[in-house]
């Protein structure tokens, strides 16, 4: 069946290890635009820090925060968030007061990490020790992270603190991402799916993280880049080259273009 949508993951997929992207995947990405078909990204990172850091990228759709906020365009098509995040926070310093959080409402980043320690993230932020500006507030999504714990004990050891209308899920074995249920990569894609009028079995999908097994396993071609974990490559259907080989855009060519 003839692939009508393409999705891609960002950082470390389609991205190149210094978040750029090459000529050949530029073009590559121009050439679909012009034989009309729709090119979506599907990533973690908040819009804000898409649009800051990737200018120069084109997309008809997008799915940001891990599926908390869906765009056609400049058009939402669903907004998932996080309630009671001030709570959650609070209890978790209250007990663990060495944790790392951070807090993204309304594409803005509220964290207890420092100035110094925020490197990219430092755009559109505010320190914060108490969390206050988030009391009674919708959230997108709520970061955890900690330099008192290995990460292989964090699942655990938050999991407490969750209520069971969210989700936490592990991100790059960096910290743990707390998002609504609803909020999902396959949830924005199939949002978008229905938006453009095209199936899950006309789409290539193409990531290397947990947080994307999802859309590879439902979308009717899943594709780990050769850089992605060994548990996502184990539910693609495929393994393309890494994303320093261009191989979201190889695949691309030669399998779509060609």
């Amino acid at each position: 069946m003839a692939i009508k949508m393409i999705v891609t993951d960002l950082d470390r997929t389609l991205l190149r290890d210094d978040k750029t992207i090459s000529e050949y995947t530029s073009n590559t990405l121009e050439e679909l635009a012009r034989r009309g078909i729709s090119f979506v990204i599907a990533t973690a990172r908040p819009a804000r820090a898409v649009r800051k850091a990737m200018p120069w990228l084109r997309y008809d759709g997008a799915v940001f925060f891990n599926g908390a906020v869906v765009m056609a365009g400049e058009e939402s098509l669903g907004a998932y968030k996080v309630e009671g995040a001030f709570r959650i926070v609070t209890d978790i310093l209250r007990e663990r007061p060495g944790t790392l959080l951070s807090v993204e409402m309304d594409d803005y980043l509220y964290s207890n990490i420092p100035p110094e320690g925020m490197g990219d993230w430092g755009s559109d932020y505010c320190y914060t020790t108490d969390f206050k500006e988030t009391a009674g507030r919708l959230v997108e999504k709520i970061l955890i992270s900690s330099k008192e714990l290995p990460p292989e004990r964090w699942m655990e050891e938050y999991a407490r603190y969750i209520p069971q209308g969210l989700y936490m899920q592990m991100s790059e074995k960096t910290l743990i991402m707390v998002m609504n249920r609803q909020a999902t990569k396959l949830g924005g894609i199939r949002l978008l799916a229905e938006r453009c009028g095209v199936g899950l079995s006309e789409i290539a999908a193409f990531g290397d993280d947990v947080n994307d097994m999802d859309m590879l396993r439902e979308c009717g071609t899943g594709v780990a880049v050769g850089n992605a974990l060994a548990e996502v490559k184990a539910v693609a259907d495929e393994v393309c080259g890494s994303n320093e080989e261009d191989g979201v855009a190889r695949w691309i060519g030669e399998n779509v273009l060609a």
